[in-house]
């Protein structure tokens, strides 16, 4: 049996968790009252993920669903949450890396704290709101929401050159996602005259069965891509991550690498491509194509670093550029791929930010010049970062090669983007990441111990190990046992693309009865085309 509202209680369980480290008296109770709160977040998440019924029956359809008026009933704008195949294994990892991110900044963050916990339990309310919103007015305020606590976490807690990084960061998601609003009003207003009874609408299964006319779509999925490209980020939108995360706060790399670049595939695949599926078709190769100049570019950027925490966050362009190559593949072994790599991105990278924040705290550098040959005085980091690289890398049995292989195996098969050349390019990117990040290890663990303060580091503390376990034995069996998880967003995403094939196969059917009006002189049903709801809006 389900918990009641367990959703929302998922949701905003941290935000509560905010206002009660803001009444903590001391830093040790904030710190305390922060993990208990995230804990407690993940462990109903954990009854979220036992109670989600895989069936194919229920592919399209949310479960575990909150619903209640927001706005006055002449505007169709309510909380509606809840939880699908395509954004449950999201909800779990951004819920996982809650208490791992305040383990992680027990001792490094010593100033502040107060501001700093409630600002990242702030954070995980907005992230995991992105998962859930089922209307998309919502979903933007939860994805707005980010932006504030993520901009103060850089500026307040990061390095040198944090503020400009923080701006930065800031005036490029803003840019995009005010664009986006301009394309929420609109075919809000355009759908509700089509299936709402001329009511203004956001709810997303009333914004699935309008089909908007192809001139419409024309110019809403640039509005809407624009702002999720952005945030991914894909070529050539790329140039604020490196500085956010080189400037952010381990903790604050470890949730921009693990969950908040993901609200930008997510939203391709859960808005981009249902609500706009002719113009996703058009936009395919030339995202593809996109998709595979940052997956070189990020690799080939990535091995010319010297900077550790720069070189990973330049592997997270080369990375999410095979998410979004799965995304336009159109294939159901590339769209589970992307989804199930989002997962793996965010266990693997955020375990290179945890590590190579650990290095930090010890030596005060990120220069791999630095270090050298310390794997004989840190055995214990030394393994967590070997394993963390090859899961990277994507080493055949642990996570990173499942979604890489489906994004690859889909993109060849696909009658959009699967151009041997392309699909080779793309493929040359797995090659790469194996040369920049076993380079790295052996910059930094290998190679003569010739300097006097890398003798005497110590080791992974049992805090740093127990923080570390959970993304190690995660990468192993998503490796060794993926299909556990992807049973779960199988339905959906197999209903997402039947959706986007009928509203294809509809238009096709449409074109010569409107080509014969044309001709005659009528006037184009097109104007005012729909299709029927493929899947009930679920009640209360």
């Amino acid at each position: 049996m389900s918990i009641p509202h367990i959703t929302s209680l998922v949701i905003f369980l941290p935000l509560a968790g905010a206002g009660l480290t803001l009444l903590a008296r001391s830093d040790r109770a904030v710190r305390w009252v922060a993990l208990g709160t995230t804990v407690a977040a993940f462990l109903l998440s954990l009854g979220l993920f036992a109670a989600f019924d895989a069936s194919p029956e229920l592919g399209g359809t949310p479960q575990l669903v909150d619903k209640a008026a927001w706005f006055p009933e002449s505007v169709d704008i309510k909380y509606f949450v809840g939880v699908d195949g395509l954004s449950l294994l999201l909800v779990m990892l951004t819920t996982l890396l809650g208490p791992i991110v305040v383990l992680s900044s027990w001792h490094y963050i010593n100033k502040r704290r107060q501001g700093y916990y409630t600002l990242l339990l702030i954070l995980q309310t907005g992230v995991t709101g992105v998962f859930c919103a089922f209307d998309v007015f919502l979903f933007y305020v939860f994805f707005e929401l980010t932006l504030i606590p993520m901009y103060f976490i850089i500026g307040l807690w990061g390095g040198p050159r944090r503020i400009y990084a923080a701006v930065k960061f800031v005036l490029f998601t803003l840019t995009g996602s005010l664009l986006m609003l301009v394309g929420i009003l609109y075919l809000g207003y355009a759908a509700g005259d089509a299936v709402n009874g001329g009511v203004f609408t956001t709810d997303w299964y009333k914004l699935l069965a309008f089909d908007a006319p192809a001139s419409l779509q024309a110019w809403l999925f640039p509005v809407f891509a624009l702002a999720f490209a952005v945030k991914v980020p894909v070529f050539p939108l790329h140039t604020w991550l490196p500085d956010a995360h080189v400037e952010a706060p381990t903790g604050g790399s470890v949730i921009l690498a693990g969950t908040l670049l993901k609200m930008g595939t997510y939203g391709l695949v859960r808005f981009c491509l249902p609500f706009f599926p002719h113009a996703a078709y058009d936009y395919a190769l030339p995202f593809a194509i996109l998709a595979t100049i940052g997956i070189i570019y990020g690799a080939l950027v990535s091995r010319v670093q010297s900077d550790a925490k720069k070189l990973v966050a330049y592997s997270s362009i080369s990375h999410l550029g095979f998410v979004v190559l799965g995304i336009f593949a159109f294939t159901m072994e590339a769209m589970q791929g992307a989804l199930i790599q989002m997962v793996n991105h965010g266990l693997s990278t955020g375990a290179l930010f945890l590590l190579l924040g650990m290095l930090y705290e010890r030596r005060h550098t990120r220069e791999m010049d630095d270090f050298g040959g310390i794997a004989r005085t840190v055995p214990v980091l030394t393994f967590f970062m070997i394993f963390s690289a090859l899961a990277s890398a994507g080493l055949p049995g642990l996570n990173g090669f499942v979604g890489e292989f489906m994004i690859l195996l889909g993109a060849f098969q696909s009658d959009l983007i699967g151009h041997p050349v392309l699909v080779a390019a793309a493929t040359s990117g797995v090659i790469l990441a194996a040369v920049y990040l076993l380079w790295m290890v052996y910059k930094t663990f290998f190679g003569p111990l010739d300097k006097e303060a890398n003798r005497t580091l110590r080791d992974m503390t049992g805090r740093e190990i127990a923080l570390m376990i959970p993304l190690v034995v995660l990468m192993f069996i998503l490796g060794f046992a993926p299909n556990r998880f992807l049973q779960k967003s199988e339905p959906a995403t197999q209903f997402l693309l039947e959706s986007i094939r009928e509203k294809r196969m509809a238009a096709e059917d449409a074109r010569p009865a409107q080509d014969a009006a044309r001709f005659f002189g009528h006037a184009s049903p097109a104007s005012d085309s729909k299709s029927p709801q493929a899947v009930s809006e679920p009640n209360n």
